[in-house]
């Protein structure tokens, strides 16, 4: 169910003073190391090599690999982190025997395992089922140590992921699995989903939507066109919360950009109005973990999907340093 990373993936070119990720990356066997409260900050990367909610869901198989496409592609990108912040890879969650609850639950206990105010955790998909393990560990930890609970989830999307799980959990069911748990616990369901298309949710996932309040903006409004009116949006749901947890399905990107995923589609948005948005969460001071789904590397054309959702990372890691 889980292995350290062999540190043999993080690969590159090499200087003598990291100018480079691979070179700035620990690889830590998390079975073996304490992750207690640091005063220094932490990155922390962690894999989730699941792709059973992906074919639960009738979906492309093959997001089991992304973890490790992901590193290899982030770890070319150069570093620009702060001596100070240490950046961790502490391995990865794999689906055992087609358990993905299972798999969900080592999920839920890493993340609150290692989350704490100066770590900063990036899940790396992996099905968006993990969203589901994701959101349960931050809600327990932060059970444990505060009394300011409200998690915001932002979702940048082409599917709402609302589905019901009468007929069994899969990829695209956490969010109302989450809903179902919120309403159980009588918590607050705050969940803002970018980039919906109509032609990729049946009309009962809107009337879904609708029912548990959740608000999002359609992919033909998400564009750099309509940045005021989003910017805005995005302002009032941060404002609602004191958390926020931010999911990218990489689905949600038109397949201009992320050919290599569970669902693809030309109908999808683009990176700049993505990389608005992140820079406006980043600034509210409010995000509290990250994780990017569905990339799958079998249908992925020279590498152009992994490396976006390493230039995300990129971008979101030395964002997060300034604040």
């Amino acid at each position: 169910m889980y292995k350290a990373t062999d540190k043999t993936i993080w690969t590159g070119r090499k200087s003598d003073q990291q100018s480079y990720l691979h070179e700035k990356v620990e690889c830590l066997d998390f079975e073996n190391n304490a992750f207690g409260s640091s005063s220094e900050k932490r990155i922390i990367l962690l894999g989730y090599a699941c792709d059973e909610g992906v074919k639960r869901n009738l979906g492309r198989a093959g997001a089991v690999d992304g973890p490790q496409e992901i590193r290899k592609m982030l770890a070319i990108l150069p570093n620009h982190l702060d001596k100070a912040i240490q950046l961790w890879d502490i391995g990865t969650l794999y689906c055992a025997d087609e358990n993905m609850e299972q798999t969900q639950e080592h999920l839920t206990q890493f993340v609150s395992t290692f989350l704490n105010p100066n770590t900063f955790p990036i899940i790396l998909g992996g099905g968006h089922d993990m969203a589901y393990g994701h959101y349960n560990g931050i809600r327990k930890y932060l059970d444990s140590h505060t009394t300011h609970k409200k998690i915001g989830i932002l979702n940048f999307d082409a599917h709402f992921d609302l589905r019901s799980n009468e007929n069994g959990n899969n990829s695209g069911t956490p969010f109302y699995q989450i809903a179902q748990n919120c309403n159980t616990s009588n918590t607050a369901f705050s969940y803002l989903c970018l980039g919906i298309r109509k032609d990729a949710n049946i009309k009962a996932l809107f009337e879904t939507a609708k029912q548990h309040g959740v608000q999002y903006i359609e992919q033909d409004h998400f564009n750099m066109f309509h940045v005021n009116s989003i910017i805005e949006v995005v302002q009032g749901f941060i404002n609602e919360v004191d958390y926020i947890y931010t999911t990218i399905d990489l689905d949600g990107f038109s397949s201009a950009y992320a050919p290599g995923v569970s669902a693809p589609s030309p109908m999808g948005f683009a990176p700049d109005i993505v990389l608005v948005v992140m820079e406006q969460i980043i600034n509210s001071k409010k995000l509290i973990s990250l994780d990017i789904a569905e990339l799958n590397p079998q249908f992925d054309i020279d590498h152009q999907t992994a490396k976006l959702a390493a230039s995300l990372i990129h971008f979101i890691m030395h964002q997060k340093q300034l604040i």
